[in-house]
């Protein structure tokens, strides 16, 4: 059974198949529906599997839906990168009397596809196709999102829609950007541009990727010619998170995954341009320093917003210096 991604989009409660598939390029579509699945979902445990772990040992997947109590909370699966041998695995699900729900994801399936076509076919699967988003849905995402902010001029609309580039996943961060910046709901144009300015968010990215490298010459000098502005310091720390939450993906992956495999894994991709640093910085980032790095910057975080007086500037630079020491510790 076919589902419209916007339909369910506006109201995930109503997908009530026992197992539904999500497929397509959108990565941030699909990134979306997973938030607004264990949104709905709060009081549910969430277990994540790749088809691979499955196919390789079920007997993992099989006992976790099997061993449901009265007394356990509410199980939903994600089964990440399938398909089509993901068919077996879901004929042995099919003969499992479970309420479980399963959420398959895969990238793009084409109309030969044994799965896609299983799904389509089904009166009790539901397949949901996530195709790229066009200029009307990403104006929709912003409009909804910035709903009850002023200063959401046709202009703006449009400088925001541009610099997405149709990319939802782009554009998610742009507006966490915006949200975090225009705290008060009142949005400055010449504020807006400089925010989403690609050199200036371009420089703070090579800071903070030579700091993770622990590079002390290049980040000495890049913080002294790289333009950090006090009112984006929320954005910067936003940067230097996402960054330290893939380092720590790849970090707690299996002994028997390479470091190359963890990081083609990684959803959204790094850039093949990214690749090299990102390497670079893994193997100089165990588990518990991540953590430690964690502590750090959610204290810096607390720092900022609690003392209105203190010069961000200042902080900001501080972390990234104590990022590079920590880096070669």
């Amino acid at each position: 059974m076919i589902y419209k991604s916007y339909i369910i989009e506006q109201s995930i409660k109503d997908l009530h198949n026992r197992i539904s598939l999500f497929y397509g390029e959108n990565l941030g579509l699909k990134s979306d529906f997973k938030k607004l699945i264990r949104s709905h979902y709060k009081t549910a445990e969430i277990i994540s599997f790749n088809q691979e772990e499955i196919l390789q040992n079920n007997n993992i997947f099989f006992n976790e839906i099997n061993n449901i109590s009265l007394f356990q909370k509410e199980k939903i699966f994600f089964i990440e990168n399938t398909n089509d041998k993901a068919l077996e695995i879901i004929f042995e699900i099919e003969e499992v009397d479970t309420d479980c729900q399963v959420f398959l994801f895969s990238e793009i399936l084409d109309k030969k596809s044994k799965l896609r076509n299983y799904f389509e076919k089904s009166d009790k699967l539901a397949t949901i196709p996530c195709y790229n988003d066009n200029e009307i849905t990403i104006k929709k995402i912003i409009q909804n999102k910035l709903a009850g902010f002023i200063g959401l001029t046709p202009n703006n609309l449009n400088y925001i829609t541009e610099n997405s580039g149709l990319d939802r996943v782009k554009l998610n961060n742009e507006l966490n950007k915006i949200i975090a910046l225009f705290d008060d709901k009142k949005i400055d144009d010449e504020k807006l541009k400089k925010l989403l300015d690609p050199e200036t968010n371009s420089n703070f990215n090579i800071l903070k990727d030579f700091a993770l490298m622990g590079e002390k010459v290049k980040t000495n000098k890049l913080l002294g010619t790289t333009v950090i502005e006090a009112e984006k310091n929320i954005y910067y720390l936003n940067l230097i998170n996402n960054n330290v939450n893939r380092l720590l993906q790849v970090s707690n992956r299996d002994t028997t995954t390479s470091l190359e495999s963890a990081i083609n894994a990684l959803k959204p991709p790094i850039f093949w341009k990214d690749k090299t640093n990102f390497s670079i910085q893994a193997n100089k980032w165990g588990i518990d320093k991540i953590k430690k790095l964690q502590k750090k910057t959610y204290d810096t975080e607390i720092q900022l917003k609690s003392n209105s007086l203190i010069n961000k500037n200042i902080i900001i630079k501080k972390l990234i210096v104590d990022i590079c020491e920590m880096a070669n510790a």
